[in-house]
């Protein structure tokens, strides 16, 4: 019989915690697609963008779109909403788990609490990839006749992904700071209202401070740099700068969540872990 010492006890145990923001995310997606709220928001989700789809296609007084505007238009809703879903599975992820009394439990697993951090972003970044997939076959429609449907797919997929992840860390780092899910949901929208109404003015980028504020805005300079690639025909490669910031918010706000999980996610927010 062998005797495992207590540094072989260490790496097996450090061996499971690294594996198992899995089986959180799996478990986590279980909640959110078979008996959660994930297939509702995502029908919600087609239907809107059936409507939009519709409107950008058929309705006279949208005619005055050029097809790759209209495009543009539909990738720029689907990002919008898509991101929006995210934030909200990510925002009630702990502060939820603490309202509804299952933390604890979740606690007591031996699965680290940076994996349980990892594991729930990984479960909230599935509502964008189902939105995303959902948006193709739009984008398509839309855009075959310009052979933009391909660009627009990859933008949705690149730039997309990008800022979802970004927002979803931040949500996710905001549920983890409050004790009320209500709180945590109403802040996370405050922050995602405060990014997307600089983007409902248009002339913004077109003037120096303007610019300025367009770049330091995660949302408003990705939906800019997928403006200037599908309207604009610039080369992805000519505004990247226009990434920085959903690029900063998403390394910034992973390195946060990675960094400080075992510290903020506890039974009680603000409160020292026992």
């Amino acid at each position: 019989m062998t005797v495992r010492t207590d540094e072989e006890h260490d790496v097996r145990r450090g061996e499971a915690q690294s594996g198992g923001w899995q089986v959180v995310a799996g478990q986590e997606c279980r909640d959110l697609w078979i008996g959660g709220r994930g297939p509702l928001l995502l029908l919600t989700f087609s239907v809107l963008l059936s409507a939009m789809t519709y409107l950008a296609a058929t309705n006279r007084a949208m005619n005055f779109l050029e097809q790759r505007e209209a495009v543009n238009l539909t990738l720029q809703v689907a990002l919008s909403v898509g991101v929006l879903l995210t934030l909200l599975v990510s925002a009630d992820a702990i502060s939820g788990e603490r309202e509804r009394g299952t933390l604890e439990a979740l606690l007591l697993t031996p699965v680290g609490r940076r994996a349980i951090a990892v594991g729930k972003l990984a479960a909230a970044m599935t509502l964008w990839l189902a939105c995303l997939v959902v948006a193709l076959p739009y984008l398509w429609v839309l855009g075959r006749g310009v052979a933009v449907a391909g660009s627009a797919a990859l933008l949705a997929l690149c730039v997309g992904t990008l800022v979802a992840a970004g927002l979803g860390s931040l949500g996710l780092l905001i549920s983890a700071c409050t004790n009320s899910n209500k709180t945590s949901l109403a802040i996370s929208l405050l922050v995602l209202l405060i990014f997307f109404a600089p983007t409902q003015i248009p002339a913004l980028p077109k003037t120096g401070i303007g610019d300025l504020l367009t770049r330091v805005n995660p949302i408003g300079s990705a939906l800019h740099y997928i403006t200037q690639v599908l309207v604009g025909h610039r080369s992805w490669t000519d505004n990247l700068s226009y990434l920085a910031a959903p690029g900063v918010l998403t390394a910034a706000t992973l390195a946060v969540l990675i960094v400080a999980g075992p510290t903020i996610i506890k039974l009680t927010a603000g409160a020292s872990s026992s």
